[in-house]
């Protein structure tokens, strides 16, 4: 059979594990020190990870560089912005704690990969730090860092993500209404697609 079902079969496919260097191995922290800290404060974009009774869930979240704070030397949060109001995340972290972050900084080949264990906070304190043009977000998501690591640049290499020249031309892509219409199809999607940029304008944040 060619699926893997053991740790044993899995590791045979990759001698290469038994030469790892310490730089692979040896350089997870749960500590934020101040290289770290240079690359938590400058991620603008991040993929969030949940568990539910659903199974996992995978959320982007972005603000802009900062847009993820420091309380300690193991402490971060980030304010949920207004969004679809599905709430997948924060339901599953009520439920689960465990986490893990991607985050990407444009122009940085590298990721910062952040596992911990999470919990919403509605303290007021904590969500007017987060105030953007005199708007709140509902609640804040706090994590405490259980590992944090930067992965090797091959894979977004490979993918070119920050050369221009890669990208998608986005009109040969289905748009919002379209891809709503493909399970909905009763769906007025031009009507949808026509009034989604100013909708997104008026409820950024």
């Amino acid at each position: 059979m060619s699926r893997v079902e053991t740790i044993e079969q899995l590791e045979a496919l990759y001698p290469g594990i038994s030469k790892m260097s310490p730089a692979t191995t040896e350089k997870e922290t749960a500590v934020i020190n101040d290289e770290y800290r240079q690359l938590i404060e400058a991620t603008p974009f991040f993929a969030m990870t949940s568990v539910g009774e659903e199974g996992t869930d995978c959320s982007p979240r972005g603000d802009g560089a900062g847009c993820i704070h420091i309380l300690n030397e193991n402490t971060i949060a980030f304010a949920d912005r207004r969004g679809n109001n599905r709430l997948d995340t924060l339901r599953n972290i009520v439920l689960d704690p465990r986490v893990s972050l991607l985050c990407l900084i444009p122009g940085w080949n590298e990721a910062l990969r952040i596992n911990g264990q999470a919990h919403v906070s509605a303290d007021p304190n904590l969500i007017t730090s987060f105030e953007f043009n005199g708007k709140l977000p509902a609640s804040v998501v706090v994590i405490k860092i259980d590992t944090m690591y930067f992965q090797c640049a091959r894979a977004l290499k490979r993918a070119k993500l920050w050369e221009p020249e890669s990208w998608a031309d986005a009109k040969s892509l289905p748009t919002a209404g379209q891809l709503v219409k493909s399970t909905m199809p009763e769906f007025d999607a031009n009507t949808y697609d026509k009034a989604l940029p100013k909708r997104q304008a008026e409820t950024m944040y």
